[in-house]
């Protein structure tokens, strides 16, 4: 598995998504980071494969 480097708190995400209109909780934000997580390392994983 590729290295990870998180600099995104699930409290400055949900604060970046209320700006943009979408209102989660810390829990939800801290979901949707795991996700987003995931899949870049997935993405990246095959870009390096190739």
């Amino acid at each position: 598995m590729l290295t990870e480097t998180r600099n995104i708190s699930p409290e400055k995400a949900a604060e970046l998504l209320k700006k943009n209109g979408v209102d989660v909780t810390i829990d939800e934000a801290q979901t949707l980071l795991e996700f987003i997580y995931l899949m870049a390392n997935i993405f990246v994983g095959e870009i390096v494969e190739k």
